[in-house]
């Protein structure tokens, strides 16, 4: 039988058969089979469309035609390594440089953001001399076992954390020890950073490396304070260590008042390597680190080649090249500022009126709704999240939870995103949880009738 007339359920049992269980689908109880997307917009078999709320892969839409034509047109002449001389490449990391310091001038390009940062902490190991590393609570940096290994995220679920990793508070100010009314959380967050540092060289370690999302996504759709990024680069160089920012999940744009999220944390702030993934190649597997000429030439000097079969292709970097150039001429950086300030606006007169909404946050198209049982203890709603995700989807639009508590609905869209699509997808959240809260109340009224 011919794929595209293949029934949902006779592709869910063929998944299920030839599937680990590990490999876990979108709305287990009634997965969507998706079969096309174009722009912000998703279709499954039947032909219904879908606002996708979250994938930040398709980041300037999905199957883009110029990116498509991209990758066609060079597919089409050469695809092979990067052993080989090719305009492709350095095309593409001088355009990559244009975005970045000064300082980060050397690029590596690989297959996924796993890799990125598995290659960051190699380099950042070789530069330094150092084994440890310090990485923020509930942080994700990919499914390799060395990347699992600093990942509180996964490894509490796993085999538990490495004597070598060093877990930091998250610098939430919603959630965490400082919150927004404290006079300086960059600072008192930062400070955990050094009592952490503190405490590892005591007992003899010596770091090699600092690891954070320039904005943590899975530690839910967090904001770190202005400054905190600078102050604790401080206490990690003092210490002998380097600064690593992932910006996989939140890089080209996407913060709409900069081109990288982890310039939200000053002109002066450089981390001394950056990695990115996802958005760069718009669904094509391409992945980047970018770092300086020191931490380079360290690297070099084992003298052990670098060489990944993929890494940098003619058509990979023709794809990556594409996404800069549909970036630029459609302005979508501008847009994301836009479109997410707006969303901002709604979500927060939303947050007026429904007490379950405990905090707004987030920058450009990159956003959070946390939602809270109660305001005095700010308790996870993760239910009612949970229910709230499950009633969006038969509206037709696509979100998802994040967070320790699962309770954080987090937006971050294709680039693309409208105002009528916020203005849309805000109206059906206000008719959820106002349909929610009535449940609640007609409830609560029989229960004292009874």
């Amino acid at each position: 039988m011919a794929a595209d007339q293949r029934g949902k359920a006779a592709t869910l049992a063929l998944r299920r058969r030839l599937l680990s269980s590990s490999c876990r689908l979108f709305f287990p109880e009634d997965p969507i089979k998706i079969v096309r997307g174009q722009g912000q917009y998703m279709y499954d078999e039947q032909g219904a469309e879908y606002i996708d709320c979250i994938n930040n892969v398709a980041h300037v839409g999905h199957c883009h035609p110029l990116v498509v034509q991209a990758a066609h047109e060079q597919n089409q002449v050469l695809n092979t390594n990067s052993r080989y001389l090719h305009d492709n490449i350095v095309d593409y990391a001088q355009r990559l440089s244009k975005t970045l310091p000064e300082k980060l001038c050397v690029f590596y390009f690989l297959n996924s953001g796993s890799e990125a940062n598995d290659l960051a902490l190699r380099l950042a190991r070789q530069y330094t001399g150092h084994w440890d590393v310090v990485v923020l609570d509930h942080a994700y940096h990919g499914h390799l076992s060395s990347l699992i290994d600093i990942s509180p995220y996964k490894f509490r679920d796993l085999d538990g954390q490495k004597e070598w990793v060093h877990v930091a508070p998250l610098p939430d100010t919603y959630r965490g020890p400082y919150r927004e009314d404290h006079p300086n959380p960059a600072v008192a967050y930062a400070s955990e950073v050094k009592r952490v540092v503190s405490s590892a060289q005591e007992k003899g370690r010596k770091i090699a490396a600092f690891f954070a999302e320039s904005l943590p996504s899975v530690g839910g759709q967090i904001i770190p304070p202005a400054g905190y990024f600078p102050e604790v680069a401080g206490h990690i160089r003092r210490a002998g260590g380097v600064f690593v920012a992932d910006e996989i999940q939140v890089g080209f744009g996407r913060v709409g008042k900069h081109f990288w999220a982890f310039q939200l944390q000053g002109e002066d702030f450089v981390p001394d390597i950056v990695t990115m993934g996802k958005s760069i190649g718009n669904g094509h597997p391409v992945a980047c680190v970018a770092t300086t000429q020191a931490v380079a030439r360290a690297f070099e000097a084992t003298g052990v080649e670098y060489f990944n079969t993929f890494g940098g292709s003619p058509v990979s970097c023709a794809v990556g090249l594409a996404v800069l150039d549909v970036l630029e001429k459609e302005q979508l950086q501008a847009h994301a500022a836009c479109v997410g300030s707006f969303l901002m606006e709604l979500l927060g007169q939303q947050k007026a009126k429904h007490p379950i909404l405990g905090d707004i946050r987030g920058v450009g198209l990159f956003i959070g709704v946390d939602l809270i049982k109660d305001e005095a203890t700010r308790m996870p709603a993760t239910e009612e999240a949970d229910y709230v995700v499950s009633r969006l989807k038969e509206n037709y639009i696509l979100l998802s939870t994040d967070g320790p508590g699962k309770n954080v609905l987090k937006f971050k869209p294709p680039m693309c995103f409208s105002l009528d699509n916020a203005r849309h997808v805000v109206a059906k959240l206000d008719a959820i949880l106002t349909d929610m809260e009535e449940k609640v109340r007609s409830c609560e009224t029989l229960r004292l009738h009874s």
